[in-house]
This record gives C-alpha cells, sequence and structure tokens, in this order.
C-alpha cells in the first residue's frame, strides 16, 4: 500500500512540476485561489471584482487553500494542497476497498488510483474535484466502518458528509442516500449522522442566510449552471447537453456588478422557464447530458472544456479510453459483490447520473463516481485473477 502511495505522490508531483509557475486560467480555478486569498488576509466571502458578498462556490476549497495563500507564488501552493488530497485519495481508496472486500482488491484499487489520469488530472489545478473525490471515499469509507463496528456512532460520517457538500454543492444529492443506505440497518447511527452533517453545514448556511439580499442556502451558483446549461446552444447542435458561459453572458440583463444572490435568483427563473418552453427537447437534451459524462457523446466538445480547465488534452483523451474500459470491467465487479456492498458503492455513480441529467454533462460532474469505479474494476481484475476450482471428482 505504501508504495502505491508513493507511486501516486510520484505521478502527481511530476505533473505538478508541469504546472509550476503557469498563471491560472480564468475559470473557476481563479474564483477558488483568490477567494482563498481573500481569506489568509481577513476577507471573509466576498466577491472578486465588487464588494458585494461572495458564494459563487462551496467555501471548503477555498477555507483549505488560505494557509498557503500569503505568499507573492501563493497559486503555485494552493495547488500543492490539491497535490497532497490527490495523494490522500490513493491511500484512502486503498485502505477502503481492503476493509470493504479484501487486502488483494485494496492494493489493486490503490495502484489504479495512483496511475489513473482521471485522478491526478485534477490534482494541481485550483478547483474542488481533489478535494470532493477524497471526501466521497471519506464518506462510503466512513459508512462502511459505522454499519460493520460497534464502537463506530457515525459521527464520521457525518463529518464527512457536511465537507462533502461545502466542497462540492451537488453532493447534497449523495448524502441523503448515504444516509439511506446507513438506516437501512442502523437507524440511531444514521440519524446521528445526519445531525453531525446538519451541524457541519448549518454556520454556512445561517452566514449566507443573513448577507444575501434574497435566500442563499449553499451557493449563488445555481444560476449561473442552469442558464448556461438551458439555452438554444445547449438544446441542439454540437453543444447539446452542454454548459456555455456564452448563454449566460446573453443573459439581456446581465450586469456584473448586480448583488449576487438577486443574479442568481433572475438567472435560475430564465434557466428554468426556458427548459419549460422547450420541454419537448428535454429527453434529447437528458439522454445527451449522461452521453457526455459518460464519455459516448461530443467527446471533443468534452475534451475542450477539461483543456479550458487546465488539464492536457493527450491525457484527457487517455482518461476518455481508460474510462471506457474500467466502466465496462466494473460492471462486472459490482455482480460480484453482495447487495450492501454494491448498493454503497453505485451511490457516488447514481448522483452522478442525477446531476447530469438536472444540470450538464462533463468529466467534472463524473469526478465524484471515479473512486467507486476504480474499486469496481479492482473488484472484477482480482476475481478474474484467481485460478477457478475444478469440482472434484468422485
Amino acid at each position: 500500500m505504501l508504495l502505491c502511495v508513493l507511486l501516486g505522490a510520484a505521478v502527481r508531483i511530476a505533473y505538478l512540476a508541469t504546472h509550476w509557475g503557469d498563471k491560472l486560467l480564468l475559470n473557476d480555478s481563479w474564483y477558488y485561489s483568490e477567494q482563498a486569498r481573500q481569506l489568509a488576509h481577513g476577507t471573509f466571502f466576498r466577491e472578486i471584482f465588487y464588494d458585494q458578498p461572495g458564494a459563487e462556490h462551496g467555501p471548503l476549497t477555498s477555507i483549505l487553500l488560505a494557509p498557503v495563500s500569503y505568499t507573492s507564488h501563493y497559486q503555485d501552493f494552493q495547488r500543492v494542497v490539491t497535490v497532497v488530497a490527490g495523494i490522500a485519495l490513493v491511500w484512502v481508496i486503498g485502505r477502503f476497498a481492503e476493509e470493504l472486500v479484501g487486502p488483494e482488491v485494496g492494493l489493486l484499487a490503490a495502484f489504479i488510483a495512483a496511475v489513473y489520469p482521471n485522478l491526478w488530472m485534477n490534482d494541481g489545478l485550483v478547483m474542488s474535484e481533489s478535494i470532493s473525490m477524497l471526501l466521497v471515499a471519506l464518506c462510503m469509507w466512513a459508512a462502511w466502518r459505522a454499519d460493520h463496528s460497534p464502537a463506530a456512532r457515525g459521527v464520521a460520517v457525518g463529518a464527512a458528509l457536511g465537507l462533502a457538500v461545502l466542497a462540492r454543492s451537488e453532493l447534497v444529492l449523495f448524502a441523503p442516500l448515504v444516509l439511506m443506505w446507513l438506516v437501512w440497518a442502523h437507524r440511531r447511527k444514521a440519524l446521528v449522522a445526519a445531525s453531525c452533517a446538519a451541524l457541519v453545514v448549518l454556520p454556512w448556511v445561517g452566514f449566507n442566510l443573513l448577507r444575501f439580499e434574497k435566500p442563499v442556502v449553499l451557493t449563488t451558483n445555481d444560476g449561473t449552471t442552469l442558464l448556461g446549461a438551458n439555452c438554444p446552444q445547449t438544446y441542439s447542435g454540437k453543444h447539446l447537453g452542454g454548459w456555455l458561459v456564452t448563454c449566460v453572458a446573453d443573459d439581456p440583463a446581465f450586469d456584473p456588478a448586480e448583488e449576487p444572490s438577486v443574479r442568481s435568483a433572475r438567472q435560475r427563473s430564465l434557466g428554468v422557464h426556458f427548459a419549460l418552453d422547450h420541454a419537448q427537447r428535454l429527453p434529447v437534451v437528458a439522454a445527451a447530458r449522461l452521453g457526455r459524462s459518460l464519455d459516448v457523446y461530443a467527446l471533443e466538445d468534452t475534451i475542450f472544456q477539461d483543456v479550458g480547465e487546465g488539464r492536457p488534452k493527450f491525457f484527457s483523451w487517455l482518461g476518455v479510453v481508460l474510462f471506457w474500459g474500467m466502466a465496462v470491467v466494473s460492471v462486472f465487479g459490482a455482480r460480484m459483490l453482495d447487495r450492501r456492498r454494491r448498493v454503497l458503492l453505485l451511490i457516488s455513480v447514481a448522483t452522478v447520473l442525477t446531476t447530469s441529467v438536472l444540470f450538464y454533462g462533463a468529466h467534472r460532474i463524473r469526478s465524484s463516481a471515479e473512486p467507486s469505479l476504480v474499486i469496481l474494476t479492482a473488484v472484477a481484475l482480482v476475481q478474474w485473477s484467481r485460478p477457478v476450482k475444478r469440482a472434484e471428482p468422485s
């Protein structure tokens, strides 16, 4: 396991070296980075360019980046934080798989996690995927431990779920599914977990409800997301099922100085009304969104988005090819597990599919399912590697 973690560290550090000194692209990484910079200097969650309250994304990523955001080269040290999260993910996947299935599966899962591009390509980018994938894996591991250890009370499950929601807001769909899985056999532990998750999230929710003109629960990003995913360009043509910043820029009432909660509510309304007005296209759009997240539709456009977020084009394509193989193998891996283990690993997959249908399809959306994909692939490969036992002749 240690060798696998060291291999994962070597891959990620080498990848980090290729980004060292690069300027951030004008995408979500800029927001996370500058929000962390503000936090480091005592400004708590304000917009970057205007003196308005800010909650474009969940707070956890920026909070974790803040301690290294004092220096003049803070962006490079922020990349180190995401690399550390990626290295930790290798170990968590390996240990979780070991406890869930066995030591052979744990070692193979850790090895796959160490070298799988769809994991390490997120490390070194100043965005939330490395941290959110780590928390998704921790949530499932904590839930499994709570299910099998009399001493586990559900506190770790709740803390991990709350932090996951603060890292990526769409994981609010993931949390209740994990709690439902736990309540299946442990109602009291599930109640403890739900209470702890609420305690972690509520301070951020309360902070938002007090400082915006309109109610904001987790982020103001829902309006931008819905408007960018529900417009003429994403309902037909080569961008079908995707998300476009130009759709947001085409907002006729767009004003960058507008109060964020007001802008979010207005854009959310525009996006929802466009979807309702084009309801006959929704089945096609939903299928295209799923196709994008599953790498069976609009591959070039999806890769273009990856490059725009800082991922190398060659390794993005390599990630697509490896995903195809692992997705097929993981189906067999899921069938080899008993129902309780299988359902736990498939919760993140169900979350990704639901998020894709509701919003849009992309590799970033799919990232939450990658830890489960790695473990299910390892399950199948280990099982296939074992010799077939022949019946003794009578």
